[in-house]
């Protein structure tokens, strides 16, 4: 009894061990096929997220992007004070012929509270700045600066549509009025379509001339002016000598003037009365 009661024991105890291990194994293998899964969700993770950034860096690029044929026309007005008006203009007409720009028109105004001088400038568009900051460099106050933009791309880029459609219409008109006008009718009637096309074609190009020429080159408006020290102005004036001497020979001018004149304009009774006089003194000496 006591031998079969070891021998049970030891057989219970192979099993237990037996089953611990297989259990053992089966614990490792669940481990590890949960370090499997985590391992492949953190990389369809990184994934995402490199395509995300990607995007991202993509819209960025697209909204930096911006178009080069934009047509603005530039334009400002500014004043300000100077020292000397004069010499003021004549740095900044100096300054204009470095940008290729020129002035246009000018305006002097002498008051008795100061000197004022207004010119507008025409600069190509790619000096407009810069011509601007250096006027403002020469200038002993800046009174104000205004600048303005407007774009006429839109309006640049539908002239241009409609300006090829029209031409192409011409060109189908031209093509009818040489091979299908056979009438008198046909061909005035196409002729006059033609001029309608032709004075909107001319329309058009005359607007892209102008928009092309406002964009091209830039107004700038400048006003200089200078302070000076107030002068009451005179009620009476005293004249010197030498102006009274120069009225006197200016009025005995005048009357040995209108004396000549008047002889010139009785010249008939005067030859009538020589005569008369004549007549009588040799009356007179019978």
């Amino acid at each position: 009894m006591k031998t079969i009661s070891v021998k049970s024991v030891f057989k219970i105890t192979v099993s237990l061990v037996c089953i611990l291990t297989v259990f053992a194994c089966n614990q490792g293998d669940y481990k590890e096929n949960l370090t499997l899964e985590d391992t492949g969700v953190t990389t369809s993770f990184e994934v995402i997220e490199e395509e995300s950034t990607k995007a991202t860096i993509k819209t960025d690029a697209v909204l930096a992007k911006t178009p080069l044929d934009l047509k603005i026309i530039k334009s400002a007005n500014a004043r300000y004070k100077v020292k000397n008006v004069k010499v003021a203009t004549e740095q900044i007409k100096g300054i204009t012929l470095q940008y290729h720009a020129y002035v246009s028109d000018l305006r002097f105004q002498n008051n008795l509270y100061q000197i004022e001088n207004r010119f507008t400038i025409k600069v190509p568009q790619q000096y407009f700045d810069v011509l601007l900051d250096s006027i403002g460099s020469v200038v002993e106050f800046v009174e104000f600066e205004n600048i303005s933009t407007q774009d006429v791309t839109e309006e640049y880029i539908d002239l241009q549509s409609r300006l090829k459609t029209k031409l192409d219409v011409k060109e189908r008109y031209e093509e009818v009025l040489r091979r299908n006008a056979k009438t008198v009718e046909d061909i005035l009637a196409t002729e006059d379509k033609l001029r309608i096309i032709q004075e909107e074609i001319e329309a058009a190009q005359g607007r892209l001339k102008y928009l092309s020429s406002k964009v091209a080159y830039s107004t700038i408006q400048i006003d200089l002016y200078e302070t000076v020290n107030y002068k009451e102005e005179p009620e009476h004036y005293s004249r010197t000598f030498i102006s009274k001497t120069k009225d006197g020979f200016a009025f005995g001018w005048n009357i040995i003037e209108t004396v000549v004149l008047g002889m010139i304009h009785i010249w008939p009774l005067l030859l009538v009365g020589i005569i008369a006089v004549v007549f009588v003194r040799a009356r007179l000496k019978k």
